[in-house]
């Protein structure tokens, strides 16, 4: 049954409900493709769909904008697929479920999917729309935004004539994002060896954490469960004789891990005692930003051999010792994340401990430096590093007659100016910047809660003021 049927602007709602009914998380992504070429097909547009599955669709101009430059409308299709503890659904097979509680718009359980789900459906509506004034149009709607902008590092631009482009993928309204940083992920693996060890199997968990996205929210104080587990495996370590059989947290690189888990093999009354006072520790350090946070230890069961001494010791090492979040503050911009990174991924096979990085910064050398001092540490415990997904910066642009039209409309509209700043995370527009020079672009979008977390929600109100603003945009495009 439809949701959110009823809603304006009725076509913005009701794409967005179609695509909420279609799996999209990260590499899950051909159904959705799928759905939009369908969509240009029924109208007779024309389109590009590659086998990374991006699609552009094309739109002419309406009458009287035949001479101006074409726009480009662009967002990602892809989303982070996080669930509420003890949620069932799953997500690479079933749509969402959407609730709508006054103004607010979630999913019961899930992530909503507002990133970026709210940019391709505005841009349908747009595209759908007989009614509307604009130059010509090039909607662009890429994959895998979330893990790492291999659909925008892999589009063929060569089909676009604009440059002017309107990213709808920031989350705050009455904020016009003109630069952000630049990033890569970094994927630390350290060998290990196993050898029998005669002590109680436990695990040990980190939980309740609040999490968040690991760029736009870096900067809320917010703890990494791994990264205190790492902290409860060497207060153990300098307590009892103790050996890691597996380490594991996290699901995505740009997501601040909720909770993490070790299974160990140890003194059990040495490690109630240790998480006793971690637990308190703990809740004392975060009390404002992380209040629910719990160490917790119950005995367990595996058919894994712990890991040998070394390789314990060199495990607890790395948790303890790795660089995490904020490293520098911007003196260009108060307030701004210069620098970070974020353990984000945390895994342990048979012969091998994972910790997956999500490195960050608006100036290039600060990146390299922070790749360059994991892989300093990891090299030392006998491990490796390996980079990919690399994405540039998207640097300010002091003339944008682009940005002047967009503030000229916003202020209008709203009878106050917006805030045009930095952002301290990846967006396709540096990519884009970099494969089309001169490109003239602003990031912007309607208020989303919590994105990358199954509390996320987004405001109804919010998304009617925001695609009001394009449409008077696009109008103003002569």
């Amino acid at each position: 049954m439809a949701v959110l049927n009823h809603l304006e602007p009725q076509r913005v709602f009701r794409f967005f409900e179609e695509l909420c009914a279609i799996p999209h998380g990260s590499g899950n992504t051909k159904a959705v493709s799928d759905w939009l070429v369908d969509f240009a097909k029924a109208r007779g547009l024309r389109y590009v769909q590659d086998q990374l599955n991006n699609v552009v669709i094309f739109r002419d101009a309406t009458p009287g904008y035949e001479s101006a430059e074409p726009v480009i409308l662009q967002g990602h299709m892809d989303m982070v697929c996080e669930k509420e503890p003890g949620c069932t659904k799953d997500m690479a097979a079933e749509g969402l479920d959407l609730v709508l509680e006054g103004d607010t718009v979630s999913a019961r359980g899930t992530t909503l999917g507002g990133d970026d789900g709210i940019a391709v459906a505005m841009a349908m509506a747009i595209l759908d729309d007989d009614s509307l004034s604009h130059p010509a149009i090039e909607a662009i709607f890429t994959v895998d935004e979330e893990t790492g902008m291999y659909g925008a590092e892999g589009l063929d631009v060569s089909v676009l004539k604009g440059r002017r482009m309107l990213n709808m993928d920031s989350e705050d309204e009455g904020i016009f994002t003109v630069s952000c940083a630049g990033g890569a992920r970094a994927d630390c693996c350290l060998p290990v060896t196993r050898s029998a060890f005669s002590a109680p199997v436990l695990e040990i968990s980190v939980t309740g954490l609040v999490g968040g996205h690991s760029g736009a929210e870096i900067d809320k104080g917010r703890a990494n469960s791994s990264m205190l587990l790492g902290r409860v495996l060497c207060a153990l370590e300098e307590k009892t004789g103790l050996r890691v059989i597996s380490v594991c947290g996290g699901l995505k690189d740009n997501a601040i891990p909720t909770g993490s888990v070790a299974l160990v093999a140890a003194d059990a009354a040495a490690a109630q005692a240790v998480c006793a006072e971690m637990d308190a520790a703990f809740k004392k350090e975060y009390r404002v930003n992380d209040p629910a946070i719990t160490v917790s230890v119950r005995p367990a069961e595996t058919d894994l051999l712990p890991l040998d001494e070394s390789s314990s010791r060199s495990v607890v090492c790395m948790l303890t010792c790795l660089p995490n979040g904020i490293q520098a503050m911007s003196a260009d911009m108060p307030g701004l994340v210069q620098t970070s990174l974020n353990l984000g991924i945390l895994t342990t096979g048979d012969d091998a401990v994972h910790a997956s990085f999500s490195v960050r910064s608006s100036v290039a050398t600060q990146k390299q430096m922070l790749i360059q001092r994991l892989r300093c540490l990891m090299e030392r415990l006998g491990g490796s590093v390996s980079t990919h997904g690399e994405y540039p910066g998207w640097e300010y642009m002091p003339q944008s007659p682009l940005r002047d039209l967009m503030v000229q409309v916003f202020t209008d509209q709203y009878g106050y100016a917006p805030k045009v700043e930095a952002i301290h995370a990846g967006l396709e527009c540096g990519l884009f910047s970099a494969k089309l020079p001169g490109l003239d672009c602003v990031s912007f979008g309607p208020d989303l809660k919590e994105i990358h977390t199954f509390r996320e929600s987004m405001s109804v109100a919010s998304v009617q003021r925001v695609y009001a603003m394009v449409v008077e945009t696009l109008k103003r495009m002569h």
